[in-house]
């Protein structure tokens, strides 16, 4: 049994975000695109959206304590401060030595991007602006309300907030407002969920930093994934833990990071481009021209529902011959052209003179369980000839990521999608909605049957699993997401398969559903407001377990 933990032990730890890379990697690989391409696009607004509500306390509120953090005597300026005035968020830089780690675990990631990442600083306060309303005031510090959270700066800088400001917003809201928890076992409740899950054959990663309960339980969490792995080793199980998505913590335990885009990239360009239904092609045909066929294959497909999204997929990418003449409804209003050259310069299809961007995928590219791959070298044998050939975008990319909806009924839709585009080609579904051990093991034997090499993303279930210590009742995550809200003055929608998972101006939302032709779906298991449990449920199977 792993030793007790208190919050006095974590004194040691980073407090809150203490490195730029303690992020998701889809938000580098975005911002990476972003500065290729729409390096001026003006991020009007994010927004932060809660789901959940309780009787007894709110998860999507924030009391007066936290938000003064106790010491400022002021909501609005306190809430100003304990999210973008802490000094060390707009002191961050890359290190020497974290720029060395991009450099060959992100291979892919562009020279110029690097050099861009080398000198960039967040800066809260011009660039983000927090307020706190509360909901009934009766002078009491205990007071709840809601947090606003507003964004104004270029795509290119305001992209990188997302990560961290939903983190420190959990992380203030267990520090101040549910403060009736410990640390006790959650290395060995982590350990626990890793063996079952890797002797049960899951393949999955660790996807957990965005609702995590703070900095320390993930890396408590990391540690006992850490044992996990290694007693699934010496056992011979099939199961693996793939990496993490945290860039900072793959670093720290020497596993691979994983990830490859987010609804934010769809979001964004659907918001440029002011055209819905060709959005998802041209956010398919700028992401391809980016890295290149075969690197960061795993894409979303329910940014505006996957029937929709399905309908760009089967389309075949523009080959350099064609790519003037046939692609003009793809392209992005303001945006540097997709390229129409053949890569030279090393392997991944750069150079630090150029950054020519079709990289061809070669017939032995080699994907893991969540499409990831080392970028192709170019040959003549797989170089121009191979692109005139035409390949769809469902051919190019390893798979999918299931984010909303009926996963049985999603695996479904894409056999018979796949089946209808005659692709034998064994691919890839990733699944990140709300996972426990259970459904990993159920989308796992779906998957199989259905001639899919299913991978998980476990996030919430991982980092935020906590009992009140005076009842044995679950001490329930936020369930909070930050969304991009608009760019360039247009607002930006999110549709997804689940109607509880929509974001975005109402009106826009309407609109968009009509134009797309979006028919509204539920699914028994879909209620936001208790994705992560309640306040008074029993603990866990997997927490008993541990």
């Amino acid at each position: 049994m792993a030793q007790t933990r208190s919050r006095q032990d974590a004194e040691d730890l980073p407090d809150g975000i203490s490195s730029l890379l303690d992020t998701d990697l889809y938000k580098l690989t975005m911002q990476c695109a972003i500065l290729k391409y729409l390096p001026d696009v003006r991020e009007g607004h994010i927004q932060i959206y809660k789901s959940n509500a309780s009787d007894e306390i709110d998860p999507g509120c924030l009391s007066l304590a936290t938000v003064t953090n106790q010491q400022y005597g002021n909501p609005s300026l306190g809430c100003q401060m304990m999210l973008t005035g802490n000094p060390e968020l707009g002191n961050i830089v890359v290190t020497s030595e974290e720029l060395e780690y991009l450099k060959t675990a992100c291979s892919y990631l562009h020279p110029s991007y690097l050099q861009f990442l080398s000198s960039f600083r967040l800066c809260p306060s011009k660039q983000v602006q927090a307020s706190f309303q509360i909901s009934h005031d009766t002078d009491s510090e205990d007071d709840v309300g809601e947090l606003s959270l507003d964004l104004a700066g270029k795509w290119v800088e305001t992209i990188l907030y997302e990560t961290p400001l939903l983190a420190l917003t959990s992380e203030a809201y267990f520090k101040f407002c549910d403060r009736d928890w410990n640390y006790d076992a959650q290395e060995e409740k982590a350990y626990a969920k890793g063996t079952r899950l890797m002797e049960n054959g899951c393949i999955f990663l660790e996807f957990g930093t965005r609702r995590r309960r703070d900095y320390h339980t993930q890396d408590l969490v990391l540690q006992g994934l850490t044992r996990a792995t290694a007693t699934a080793a010496a056992n011979g199980w099939s199961g693996k833990l793939s990496g993490s998505s945290n860039v900072h913590f793959a670093m720290k335990y020497g596993i691979p990071p994983l990830g490859t885009v987010a609804h934010e990239w769809f979001m964004g360009i659907a918001s440029i481009k002011d055209d819905y239904e060709h959005a998802n092609e041209s956010a398919l045909r700028y992401w391809v021209d980016c890295y290149g066929e075969g690197v960061l294959g795993i894409v979303l497909t329910d940014t505006f529902g996957t029937p929709n999204f399905l309908k760009a997929f089967k389309n075949i990418r523009p080959s350099p011959a064609r790519a003037e003449q046939d692609a003009t409804l793809t392209r992005i209003p303001g945006a540097t052209p997709p390229s129409a050259r053949m890569p030279d310069g090393d392997s991944n299809g750069y150079s630090e003179a150029s950054e020519p961007t079709d990289v061809p995928i070669s017939s032995g590219a080699e994907h893991d369980s969540n499409g990831q791959s080392e970028a192709p070298e170019h040959t003549e044998a797989n170089g121009a000839e191979h692109l005139d050939e035409g390949r769809s975008y469902a051919q190019i990319f390893a798979g999918v990521r299931q984010d909303s909806g009926d996963p049985l009924t999603y695996i479904k839709m894409m056999r018979d999608f796949y089946d209808s585009q005659g692709i034998k080609e064994r691919k890839t579904i990733v699944f990140s909605d709300s996972l426990n051990v259970e459904r990993c093991i159920e989308y796992m034997h779906a998957a199989n049957d259905a001639g899919f090499s299913p991978s998980f993303g476990v996030g919430t279930f991982l980092t935020n699993d906590f009992m009140h210590q005076s009842c044995e009742k679950k001490s329930v995550p936020m369930n909070i997401v930050i969304k991009l809200s608009s760019a360039n003055g247009r607002p930006a929608v999110k549709i997804s398969d689940n109607i509880g998972k929509t974001t975005g101006d109402s009106e826009t939302v309407h609109n968009v559903k009509v134009s797309l032709g979006y028919i509204e779906k539920t699914w028994v298991n879909g209620d936001e407001t208790t994705r992560w449990g309640a306040q008074d449920d029993e603990a866990t199977t997997a927490s008993v377990q541990a």
